[in-house]
Formats: structure tokens, C-alpha cells, sequence
């Protein structure tokens, strides 16, 4: 288990949020923001996940621990759909969505599937967040199904500014903006993340998404 940033103490007083596939913590660290206890499952191991972290399957973890979570949190990986991998390594990768979200049912518990733009068709009503929308120097357009489904106004996107890109060869940096790859410090800064190696914040969520969902959630919850 990873150990904890500062001011991440836990307080039994909080809701707790389940988040699956939590990578090294990009949206865990966005709902305790938000004002959630926060546990994180991966199958690999994530030295640097910053609160309470179980190394296990997700499917067998929600299976036997879900119901005693207010929300639950899945990021199942995006290879499959995501357009920028070449398709011959897209189908070394499994289809999870489907999977994931009957898992997530199965437990009673409101909860939310995260993934990329192009798993669209496989999310139901999903809303788009873009870290423009909450003053981020990238653009990282994610998706998000919540159940049961919500109505909630969102921020504008503003893509009237040249981002950081996360992910990318820095070819494909410089094609688009002549110049090299950004710096490691670039990304942490533009992300919103301090503690994350740039191959962590390649596939991570900016805490900015889940900590205006959290707050989204919680007003239900306290209802």
C-alpha cells in the first residue's frame, strides 16, 4: 500500500468510493477532494497510489467488498476502443465495458464507468469532460456513464489554446506544434498532478474530472 499524500488522513465521517482500475490514482485523488474516502483496486501493482490500495482483480473485489461502498468508480482499460493504437494492438486488449457495468449493477450501488471518446457506442448517456472546461492545460476528453443517471450542467470546453499533450510521441508533438515533447514537469503541472511518472499520467484521469462529479454525487447522497 501506497503511502498516503498529505491531508489525505481518513475521516470516518466520509462517504467511501470504490475506484477499480485505479491506476496510480488520477480520479481517486479528484472524489477525496470532493470529499470522499477513497480504496483503489488494480491487478498491478501501483507504488505510488496515494490512499488505500488492494492489488487484486476488480471483477472478484466488487464481487465480494462492493456493497459496502456508497459509490464505486471503474476505469476499465481503453486500448480496445482507442483509436490511436494501432488496430492489430487494439485486439490484443479485452472489450471490458459491458462486463464491468453488470458487475457494477450487481452491487445496488450508484457508480460511474469512465473511458475514452471512442467507447461512445458501449456507454450509456454518457457525459464528456475536457480539462479545459476546469482552467487545465490539456484537453483529455473522457467520458463518463453514471447510474442512476443525473442531470447535470457542465462547463464549457475552450480549445482556444495550444495544450500539453499526455500521451503521444514527441514526433507527433512536434507535427503539431513545433516543438518537442513536453517536459514531465509540463504534464504534472498541466494535469494537476504531483506525484505520478509520465508513463502513470499517460492514462490517468486530471483530478479536476472526479472532483466535480464527486461533488455531484455527494448532493445526491446527502439527500
Amino acid at each position: 500500500m501506497a503511502k498516503l499524500l498529505p491531508g489525505t488522513t481518513c475521516d470516518s465521517s466520509r462517504p467511501r468510493v470504490l475506484d477499480l482500475f485505479c491506476g496510480a490514482g488520477g480520479a481517486s485523488s479528484g472524489y477525496f477532494r470532493a470529499g470522499f474516502n477513497v480504496v483503489g483496486v488494480d491487478i498491478k501493482p501501483q507504488p505510488h497510489y496515494p490512499f488505500k490500495f488492494y492489488q487484486a482483480d476488480a471483477f472478484d473485489f466488487v464481487s465480494w467488498h462492493g456493497a459496502d461502498f456508497d459509490v464505486i468508480h471503474a476505469s476499465p482499460p481503453c486500448q480496445f476502443y482507442c483509436r490511436i493504437i494501432r488496430e492489430q494492438y487494439r485486439n490484443n486488449h479485452p472489450d471490458l465495458i459491458s462486463a464491468v457495468r453488470d458487475v457494477l449493477r450487481a452491487t445496488g450501488k450508484p457508480f460511474v464507468i469512465e473511458n475514452v471518446i471512442e467507447a461512445r457506442p458501449l456507454l450509456h448517456n454518457p457525459i464528456m469532460l475536457c480539462g479545459s472546461m476546469f482552467g487545465l492545460r490539456v484537453f483529455r476528453h473522457r467520458l463518463f456513464e453514471l447510474s442512476p443517471e443525473r442531470f447535470i450542467l457542465l462547463p464549457s470546453c475552450n480549445h482556444h489554446f495550444q495544450p500539453v499533450l499526455l500521451t503521444g510521441s514527441s514526433l507527433r508533438y512536434r507535427r503539431l506544434f513545433g516543438r518537442g515533447e513536453a517536459l514531465a514537469a509540463d504534464k504534472r503541472a498541466a494535469c494537476g498532478i504531483d506525484w505520478m511518472t509520465v508513463s502513470e499520467l499517460d492514462s490517468s484521469i486530471p483530478p479536476a474530472y472526479t472532483a466535480f462529479l464527486g461533488s455531484v454525487l455527494l448532493s445526491f447522497l446527502t439527500k
